[in-house]
């Protein structure tokens, strides 16, 4: 009996307790010894067996104690499913372990986590929810035992599957379902390791499998699962941190958010209150947003510009026109618009579009930076209004001061000249002369549009019996041109036909005032010949320039006029203006012209071709025909014969 109990506390091999009764009975020991002896062998026996199950009970405590303790200190989700795998192969005695998880976007399982796992193959597997064993543990939320995954029909084989599995070698196989939200312990197991399942949501499966047939035991099984539920939790929990980071991540960005658009709100309110220009928002904005911003007006022409980086600053500003259609479309949706490659915002006042404001180098603005942008444009609608405000208030000042300028000039030029300086207009530098008018019915709305015409620019305006007059600063601008570009620009911000004349340069009160004379006069001739809503300077209208200018520049006339046949004549010793002036003398026949001129009339055919050739296909009609005669009498009176210059 002392030695049953010495093979107990060695925990011996069950063969070493049969050898007792067999060393008894070579010793001689009776029968009744014998029978007590082999009852005593089987009671050990039984013992060593609890024994064993207590220490096999408190090893997997041990270890899912262990795993407890992994998961309460879980700092890398990895390593924690690495560990129970490991845990699980050790604990069942399998030749390998794995773990797959549930991937929502794919509509499958994946395979995670491995371990004895040599195949790369297998290690990557995928397996839709109902193939394979893990499929259908995936399926039905219930753990299955496969003694020989071969030849068991109890799930759909495939042939992707099978080839994984058969690369690794396994045979046996058990998995068990990973559970969030089930309902009390592991899932019950029947007679052949099927479980009725206990609810919950499956994201996964834990695997033990052998390389050799082998049937699992309902307590095998049952430490799979309390393995698999620490597995859950540990995955349930790594997903509660991500979402507590990414909820700290969003709380942080709000929170740097609200303070930047506290600083924005701050920055901008200052620039506001000391007066600052645009070119001030400008830089805030830019340096703000981390990007370069430009600032338009309505037609696309830049006020202000800071930063580099972007395409309005490497040589290839956008088109104006591609400008106004995406303010456009920015006032439409009532907020900034990514277009090209550009965010643009519309600075508006109430309705009216006062321009824009385009930001360069950022493909993308969250929402706290896209209302930090669109604040900047409310802001810069102030400043302009503000401006706006400031000019129209300057310039009713000094549109007394052009009242009196074209009214009385010769009284007092220099007192004049001393009032201009005071209020910021030179009238000793050149400056051009234009007079607009617009029809009746929007009379009231060109000082206004006049005001926004030069905003920005070094000039001014005043009305002037029922028109406008515009003193701009000479550039080198041709009268003509100037008149027509502002009656484009009029025209626009008046939405009517504006009309209007230029005249100059004139430098002084004196020249100013004779200038706007003239320039009244041309307005007054587009006027009469039905050309509203044209522009043009007295030289450009020809013979009644000549009539109406205050220069009378006859040679400039004359020379526009005839300066072809003259220049012909002079150079190839031809008579082409003596035969032209003899050519109207004579009504336009041809007969009494080649009398006049002592000429074939075949000659005087040729010499009118020759004529032209060199004035073009229309000089003989009525208005065209009336400037060649004025100005061939004007040549002859200035003293030159026909045919000279």
């Amino acid at each position: 009996m002392r030695r049953l109990l010495e093979l107990i506390a060695a925990d011996a091999p069950a063969e070493d307790f049969g050898a007792v009764v067999a060393q008894a009975r070579v010793n001689g020991a009776g029968a009744a010894d014998l029978s007590e002896l082999e009852q005593a062998t089987g009671t050990a026996l039984r013992v060593r067996r609890v024994l064993r199950q207590h220490r096999r009970r408190e090893t997997e405590l041990a270890a899912l104690f262990d795993t407890a303790s992994d998961l309460a200190a879980l700092r890398d989700l990895d390593a924690v499913l690495q560990s129970i795998v490991r845990r699980a192969r050790m604990l069942l005695g399998t030749d390998t372990a794995y773990l797959t998880l549930r991937d929502d976007d794919a509509g499958d399982t994946y395979m995670r986590v491995t371990d004895g796992s040599v195949s790369p193959l297998f290690q990557n597997l995928r397996l839709s929810y109902g193939d394979g064993l893990g499929g259908l543990v995936a399926l039905t939320a219930r753990p299955y035992a496969s003694p020989d995954y071969r030849t068991d029909e109890r799930f759909r084989h495939t042939g992707r599957i099978d080839e994984g599995v058969l690369d690794e070698g396994l045979v046996g196989i058990l998995g068990v379902p990973l559970l969030l939200g089930a309902r009390g312990g592991p899932p019950a197991t029947g007679p052949a390791g099927e479980g009725g399942g206990n609810g919950g949501n499956v994201i996964g499966v834990l695997f033990a499998a052998d390389r050799t047939p082998r049937p699992f035991s309902p307590d095998e099984v049952a430490l799979l699962c309390s393995l698999a539920a620490h597995a859950a939790i540990a995955i349930d929990t790594a997903r509660a941190i991500t979402d507590l980071a990414e909820a700290g991540a969003v709380i942080r960005e709000h929170a740097a958010a609200m303070q930047r658009a506290e600083e924005a709100h701050d920055r901008l309110t200052d620039l506001v209150l000391r007066g600052g220009d645009l070119s001030e928002v400008a830089a805030a904005v830019a340096g703000l947003l981390d990007g370069a911003l430009t600032i338009h007006d309505p037609d696309g022409r830049r006020l202000a510009a800071v930063g580099r980086g972007g395409a309005a600053f490497d040589g290839h500003p956008p088109e104006p026109a591609a400008l106004v259609r995406h303010a456009a479309d920015s006032h439409a949706a009532a907020r900034a618009v990514f277009r090209d490659g550009r965010w643009t915002c519309a600075v508006l006042a109430g309705q009216e579009l006062l321009g824009s404001l385009v930001l360069y180098g950022r493909d993308r603005l969250d929402d706290p930076d896209r209302r930090l942008f669109e604040r900047a444009g409310v802001v810069t609608a102030l400043l302009l209004l503000l401006s706006r405000s400031v000019a129209e208030t300057e310039n009713r000042v000094r549109g007394e001061l052009v009242a009196d300028l074209l009214s009385a000039a010769g009284r007092d030029p220099a007192g004049l000249v001393v009032r201009g300086r005071r209020l910021g207009v030179d009238l000793d530098r050149p400056c051009l002369v234009l007079v607009a008018e617009t029809v009746a019915d929007v009379r009231d709305r060109l000082p206004g549009a006049a005001v926004q015409y030069l905003f920005g620019a070094d000039g001014i305006s005043a009305e002037q019996s029922g028109t406008v007059v515009l003193l701009v600063p000479d550039g080198g601008v041709l009268p003509g041109d100037a008149a027509r570009a502002a009656v484009a620009q009029l025209g626009h911000l008046v939405g009517a036909p504006v009309t209007v004349a230029a005249s100059g340069p004139a430098t002084g009160p004196v020249a100013l005032a004779a200038a706007h004379t003239e320039a009244l006069r041309c307005l007054r001739a587009l006027q009469a010949l039905g050309r509203v809503g044209d522009g043009a300077s007295a030289v450009e209208l020809g013979f009644l320039g000549v009539l109406l200018g205050n220069g009378r520049d006859v040679d400039s006339f004359v020379t526009a006029t005839l300066g072809p046949l003259l220049d012909y004549d002079a150079r190839r010793g031809t008579e082409l203006v003596r035969t032209l002036g003899a050519y109207f003398a004579c009504g336009g026949t041809l007969t009494r012209t080649k009398d006049e001129l002592h000429l074939h009339v075949n000659t005087v055919v040729q010499r009118l071709d020759r004529i032209q050739a060199l004035l073009g296909a229309g000089w003989n009609d009525p208005d065209r025909a009336l400037e060649l005669q004025l100005a061939l009498r004007l040549h002859l009176l200035s003293g030159h014969e026909p045919g000279t210059v």
